[in-house]
């Protein structure tokens, strides 16, 4: 993959264009009081999922972005092979996410802020690119980081003012 694209038509600069999308639905999950994560899915048409983490709202440990966007995604495009897709998300992907989005066959992942903590996309594992699997995403990371992992940071750092007195 060269420095021009993503392999499948989406040029570079697109990427930062999409990840302010993302960011956009980081800010509504901070609405629901939950973690700000976003996840924006487009192919060559534009979006064709978005969403933000809603895992307390609806009390499910499986309501990330990613697995809600690429859902909308399969829904709207009428399949769950995605391998036209590009998944962008504002922090890299744990291992539920990278796994969801190597099955759907996405064909590259685009993200924001490294998590050393949890992020399966280079942190702690590189499940997107792992040879043992039967498909492999290109990988992206450190698009507009410093934005993506400010609104992170400010979350936190405001729980931890909240618990602390």
């Amino acid at each position: 993959m060269g420095a021009w694209g993503l392999g499948i038509g989406v040029i570079v600069s697109d990427s930062e264009v999409y990840m302010k999308l993302a960011l956009k639905q980081a800010a509504k999950a901070l609405e629901f009081g939950e973690v700000p994560v976003g996840c924006v899915v487009a192919d060559a048409s534009g979006v064709v999922g978005a969403a933000h983490n809603l895992r307390e709202t609806n009390k499910d440990p499986t309501a990330h972005a990613e697995i809600l966007a690429l859902r909308e995604a399969a829904r709207r495009k009428g399949t769950w092979y995605l391998d036209d897709c590009v998944v962008y998300v504002t922090i890299e992907p744990c291992p539920m996410c990278a796994g969801a989005i190597v099955n759907a066959r996405v064909a590259s992942l685009v993200y924001g802020a490294a998590d050393p903590k949890a992020g399966a996309c280079g942190s702690l594992f590189s499940v997107p690119t792992d040879g043992r699997l039967n498909h492999r995403v290109d990988v992206v990371s450190g698009v507009l980081a410093e934005e993506c992992g400010a609104v992170l940071s400010r979350f936190f750092a405001g729980l931890r003012r909240r618990q602390c007195p």
